[in-house]
């Protein structure tokens, strides 16, 4: 640099700026870096196989994160998505199987009847926490959680604690099959996460959502009513719950009782790790979706280098901490 030139306007960002892009792309940054680190370790982590393996296995728990994001976004929390997605699996393939013992009176059935039913199903399970948090103000954590023991035990009555199996070609097609070439269940996860930007960064009710968990005294005073958005945003993550478990039931061929168990932990983590705040109004759903590639990126990493996935919890664990710390100091930097 000669004598004359000015610091500031060196080509090198300054610290604001870097931080900016940080806090702005941090997420991408870190997701192609252990891309990168993954290709350079095995050989087969960038095999067409192995790509499409990693997407099937982030569809479902993108479906459940998309929900949870909107819950997060207004302060929330649901931590009932696993049992919901269990639940409403064992419900749908009740009306999709052709097992005379397992199934309903009648069953088969038209498979978009039993995917209606189990969409409704998931709609009432998040309908009942959303009422339970908006109406009574009962704290989130407390309200999901009675969810996900409730659900989990409606799931053991309706199946009688047996699985569902010999679902119909038609019914496990969301979970198996494909459209150009392309999984279904990628397309489903394409499908909620598109109409989820279009809702959050296009729609009033969006903008609803942000200005609730960025301040609700405020957002009340404007003239926005704050229950109904937070009843709403518990419908929607009830919803994407069902889907996911059905996609869930499809992919196994068959509707476990057990399924399901600790979803909510991923989907969460998702979030967390994409920059949603837990102290809400912050957050993008385009973070979430690279917050559940990451997850999935890095559980099949280290299946390919034949790490136990005893670690694999451990990393997820302070991944999630990590990014709650970050979040942390973002807030108190602000």
């Amino acid at each position: 640099m000669s004598a004359n030139q000015n610091p500031s306007t060196s080509i090198w960002p300054g610290k604001e700026h870097r931080r900016l892009i940080v806090q702005e792309y941090g997420i991408f940054i870190a997701f192609l870096l252990l891309a990168l680190i993954l290709s350079f370790s095995n050989q087969y982590f960038l095999t067409a196989g192995n790509i499409s393996n990693v997407l099937l296995q982030t569809a479902i728990n993108g479906v459940l994160a998309v929900g949870m994001t909107f819950v997060i976004l207004t302060r929330g929390i649901d931590l009932s998505v696993g049992s919901v997605a269990a639940l409403t699996g064992i419900v749908a393939a009740s009306f999709a199987t052709t097992s005379a013992t397992a199934g309903l009176s009648g069953a088969p059935y038209p498979f978009y009847l039993a995917l209606a039913v189990g969409l409704l199903v998931g709609l009432a399970c998040g309908a009942v926490s959303g009422v339970i948090v908006s109406r009574f103000a009962v704290p989130a954590f407390v309200a999901t959680l009675g969810m996900l023991s409730a659900a989990r035990g409606l799931t053991l009555i309706y199946g009688g604690g047996r699985p569902v199996p010999a679902l119909t070609p038609e019914f496990r097609w969301i979970g198996t099959g494909s459209l150009f070439g392309i999984p279904a269940p990628v397309i489903l996860l394409a499908v909620a996460f598109a109409l989820s930007w279009w809702v959050l960064n296009r729609t009033r009710f969006g903008r609803y959502i942000y200005a609730v968990g960025g301040n609700p005294h405020a957002a009340k005073t404007s003239g926005i009513n704050v229950a109904r958005i937070r009843f709403s945003v518990y419908v929607i993550s009830g919803g994407l719950s069902g889907l996911a478990g059905m996609m869930l039931a499809a992919r196994t061929g068959s509707a476990l009782p057990q399924a399901g168990i600790a979803y909510e932990l991923d989907a969460i983590a998702a979030v967390v790790i994409g920059g949603t705040s837990l102290s809400g109004g912050v957050g993008r759903i385009t973070g979430t979706l690279i917050g559940a590639l990451i997850i999935g990126v890095m559980n099949n990493g280290l299946d390919l280098m034949g790490i136990q996935s005893y670690y694999q919890q451990v990393l997820k664990g302070a991944l999630i901490v990590g990014a709650v710390m970050l979040d942390q100091k973002r807030n108190q930097g602000e």
